[in-house]
């Protein structure tokens, strides 16, 4: 008895000390500069942000787009003035999106990579003016084809997969040659970063523009504000039109499904395969899992995450109603992906950022 009196006297003491020691987490952060320690791998930089903006084809206007408040399509005239003050801010990154008439629009996305593409002489004069600006490029056919789908559709409603990806390459090449840093392919088609490395291979310009790849994009109900932003939504017919009930109205058949994490990463293995520079997770907070799962998997390769337009909107709305403080919950939102293991943060709240971190 007096042998298992003192096992559990001996029981107790190192019980009561692994308790003890829980009980004082505190005093790892119960100062600023001590909180500021714990947080050193979610710290946020200017060189973290990078900012979507849409170049319209009318050369004076500066659109405001009502779904995306503080945000707008901007025609080259307005460009510069625009963009001035935020890289004066510390702006270190855009991402550039076109927006075009109906006009311009056919089944092949052909104005993607025409002479007169707005986006390719936005990237020209970006580059003249902030030539330390990183500009990236959304690679995609859906503002441009007359289906608002995001690769070659055909009339039995599946892509022409080798063409739609042929086209993608085609239109990456066009902004590599304007002087673009980054081409960024969104649209999902099988094999189209294999085909954007040989496109830029057999031009000579495999060493002089990076790959970031939307590997992990997922069908969201997210994307509203951005569709109406680029006007890239899928098609409805227009009148007199012959309906092909067999075009989708939707982008199920090519992005994620939201609950497939095995498909995310088969997407992100295949792109990193086919030598993808930089991958991305988006949308962001609805699929920080995936941020997580992508920086372990691949931890020495640029992790981009894309706080889409809903994202924003859900905010922006939540704290114009009084639900949040706008602040503290763009500044939340945005340590969560930096927590995740993001490094690059695509995000409209660019421009509140860069003033943010400063004071």
């Amino acid at each position: 008895s007096h042998v298992l009196a003192s096992f559990i006297s001996t029981k107790v003491v190192v019980v009561h000390r692994k308790v003890m020691n829980y009980e004082h987490l505190h005093a790892g952060y119960h100062n600023k500069g001590l909180r500021v320690m714990q947080e050193a791998d979610s710290v946020i930089s200017p060189h973290n942000l990078m900012y979507p903006l849409f170049i319209t084809e009318e050369v004076d206007a500066k659109e405001h787009i009502d779904s995306l408040p503080e945000n707008y399509r901007l025609g080259l005239n307005q460009l510069v003035d625009f963009v001035a003050p935020l890289v004066e801010n510390g702006l270190h990154s855009v991402l550039l999106f076109g927006v075009v008439g109906a006009d311009r629009k056919d089944e092949k996305g052909s104005f993607a990579d025409d002479d007169e593409n707005q986006v390719c002489k936005g990237v020209k004069l970006l580059k003249e003016t902030f030539p330390d600006l990183v500009v990236a490029c959304d690679v995609c056919l859906c503002t441009y084809t007359s289906t608002g789908h995001c690769g070659i559709m055909q009339s039995d409603g599946y892509f022409d997969a080798d063409a739609s990806a042929q086209r993608i390459a085609d239109v990456a090449l066009a902004y590599a040659k304007a002087g673009c840093d980054i081409v960024a392919p969104s649209d999902m088609m099988d094999g189209r970063i294999h085909f954007i490395k040989k496109t830029l291979e057999d031009a000579g310009m495999s060493n002089k523009v990076a790959v970031m790849s939307y590997s992990a994009k997922f069908c969201s109900c997210f994307y509203g504000p951005f569709r109406d932003a680029a006007k890239s939504a899928p098609k409805e017919k227009k009148d007199g039109e012959k309906e092909n009930a067999l075009i989708p109205k939707d982008r199920k058949r090519y992005q994620i499904p939201p609950g497939s994490r095995g498909l995310a990463m088969r997407a992100v293995a295949r792109d990193v395969q086919e030598g993808a520079d930089m991958i991305m997770v988006k949308p962001g907070m609805p699929y920080l899992d995936m941020v997580r799962d992508c920086k372990n998997e691949y931890p020495h390769l640029p992790l981009a995450v894309y706080q889409v337009s809903g994202e924003y909107a859900m905010i922006y709305h939540g704290a114009t109603a009084g639900a949040v403080d706008l602040k503290e919950a763009v500044f939340e939102s945005i340590t969560a992906f930096r927590r995740a293991g993001a490094t690059i943060i695509i995000s409209y709240y660019t421009p509140r950022l860069l003033t943010w971190l400063k004071e």
